[in-house]
């Protein structure tokens, strides 16, 4: 399965979704079932977000936690300090696992692993063919461990495992696959000059990479820098996010399995005032942030995006897609459709539309079969969405649907949908990143472009439309990383994703990742008696 490509993943969760809204439960996999049919999928009744869903006995989780450790040159081993932190589970908010708290002699020790590798180890001197039959190997061992991990990222972080298990394990592995299909096609140039000279063009990895991930897709975005970082032949050293160490831990056990040398991959876990600036401003880190040694820095960032419904749409199919781009994940994406424009004609429509949707939507405990909708990451993610909803009531917008908690345990928030909201609103502005649909009118098409445009942020957009002219235009006039037409969140790993303006810089997945970490060298030789230049 992880060989498919990512949009067909993504294409079927979102079948699978409308089914279960339909009253369905999406059909298992073969490969992801076991002898009771379900495997981690326990049978039970689905919960609509109007009913106690996060009432119900939450389900044992079917894996156990291994790995809670510094991984430091190829060894788990306890923080310096001796201290650990608590992961918590957030369908009940209870402490799953204790794990060591990285500071800044851990990151020092980390550092000093990766730049030893680097300066001294094996990895940058393998042959690049070497380099990807372990990153090839390493995916085997991923597909071989699909349903651990997917449980793992499941209890640590809220989401669905049909999600984590059918679309974003997969990822993992078919990006893995194609940075090692990259390992050896890396290559440099011979140009001409204007002399007797002979001029190549190196591509050198950078270094020691520092890298830190976040809470909401910890496995997709381990693959999405581990992946080429390695490509490249770099050395790393990788912090967590706090709220979500447990499957980037054991998939770094997995990557040791598959042959990576010692201290080629380092991963810490802590927090960012301690082991974040710790390995952001490290003299000995070659790539981060602008802090210290003028490393350079790639930034994935938030967004604020548009998703522009045309007054020629298909109604039912607009509905459907909008809900998919803003709510899932727990609307816990930074490229979340969380502007839901809709031109004047069809709006009204659209709108009881969207909240029958959002009424059916299946929400409760994450290892159920059939759930949409898990909870939030934590407490202070949920307190914050729910701040945000109580300011889109203060400010006149029209609570459609939802609004509150889902029961009285764990970080459940009911789908919730504003209308009648206005450009200047909190909720219009900043990131809310969770279960909120804003949905605003617009008139025309010139008037659309400039709102959706004035925004601080520009990672992405959607567009429905049947008209080809109207696409078009949109396409080239949303300043924004990424436009998906008549489709959302589609992450194939050779489509390059990043943003304008307070969004990011540079790309991540595709080609244009691998620049992030090489080096560009000119090397330049003086020829006698040159036969021809």
């Amino acid at each position: 399965m992880a060989r498919r490509a990512a949009s067909s993943l993504v294409s079927r969760y979102l079948l699978a979704s409308r089914a279960a809204s339909a009253g369905a439960a999406p059909a298992v996999p073969s490969a992801l079932r076991g002898p009771d049919g379900t495997r981690g999928l326990l049978p039970g009744v689905l919960q609509r977000f109007s009913t106690a869903a996060a009432a119900e006995e939450p389900i044992s989780p079917p894996v156990q936690v291994n790995y809670t450790k510094l991984l430091i040159n190829g060894n788990f081993v306890d923080s310096a300090s001796g201290k650990t932190f608590p992961t918590l589970d957030p369908r009940t908010g209870e402490v799953i696992a204790h794990v060591a708290e990285a500071d800044a002699e851990d990151v020092n020790r980390a550092v000093a692993a990766a730049r030893k590798a680097f300066d001294e180890g094996p990895w940058p001197k393998m042959t690049a063919y070497e380099r990807s039959r372990i990153l090839l190997r390493f995916a085997d061992l991923i597909e071989m461990h699909n349903d651990e991990i997917a449980a793992l990222e499941t209890w640590d972080n809220g989401k669905p495992y049909e999600q984590a298990a059918q679309i974003e394990v997969p990822m993992v592995a078919r990006l893995m696959r194609y940075y090692a299909g990259w390992a050896d096609k890396i290559h440099g140039l011979v140009v001409p000059a204007d002399g007797p000279h002979h001029v190549q063009v190196l591509h050198e990895p950078i270094g020691v990479a520092g890298q830190i991930i976040p809470w909401n897709f910890p496995l997709l975005m381990f693959a999405w820098k581990v992946g080429p970082a390695l490509a490249c032949g770099n050395t790393l050293v990788l912090k967590t996010a706090e709220q979500t160490p447990l499957s980037a831990l054991y998939i770094s056990k997995l990557l040791h399995e598959a042959g990576l040398p010692e201290g080629v991959v380092n991963v810490v876990s802590g927090f960012g005032p301690t082991a974040g600036a710790a390995l952001a401003s490290h003299m000995d880190v070659d790539k981060l942030a602008a802090r210290s040694n003028l490393k350079p820095v790639t930034l994935e960032l938030g967004g604020k995006s548009p998703f522009v419904i045309m007054d020629d749409a298909d109604v039912d199919h607009a509905v459907e897609l909008a809900h998919f781009a803003l709510f899932f994940n727990q609307g816990q994406c930074c490229c979340a459709g969380s502007r839901t424009f809709v031109h004047e004609r069809i709006y009204d429509e659209f709108v009881e539309k969207a909240k029958a949707r959002a009424l059916k939507r299946v929400v409760g405990d994450p290892f159920r079969k059939g759930v949409e909708q898990g909870p939030q990451i934590d407490d202070e993610q949920f307190n914050k969405i729910l701040r945000y909803i109580r300011s889109g009531v203060d400010s006149g917008a029209t609570l459609v649907t939802g609004g509150d908690r889902l029961g009285d345990k764990g970080f459940y928030i009911q789908p919730t949908i504003f209308s009648d909201v206005q450009d200047g609103m909190k909720i219009a502005q900043e990131e809310i990143f969770g279960p909120v649909q804003s949905i605003l009118k617009f008139k025309d098409l010139n008037e659309v472009i400039k709102r959706a445009n004035a925004s601080q942020y520009g990672l992405a957009a959607g567009v429905f439309t049947k008209s080809l002219d109207t696409a078009n235009t949109l396409t080239r006039a949303l300043r924004v990383g990424t436009v998906w037409v008549n489709c959302f969140d589609v992450f194939d790993a050779g489509i390059p994703f990043g943003g304008y303006k307070q969004s990011g810089i540079g790309r991540e997945k595709g080609v244009d990742s691998l620049k992030n970490y090489l080096q560009v060298k000119a090397v330049v030789t003086h020829i006698k008696n040159a036969a021809w230049l």
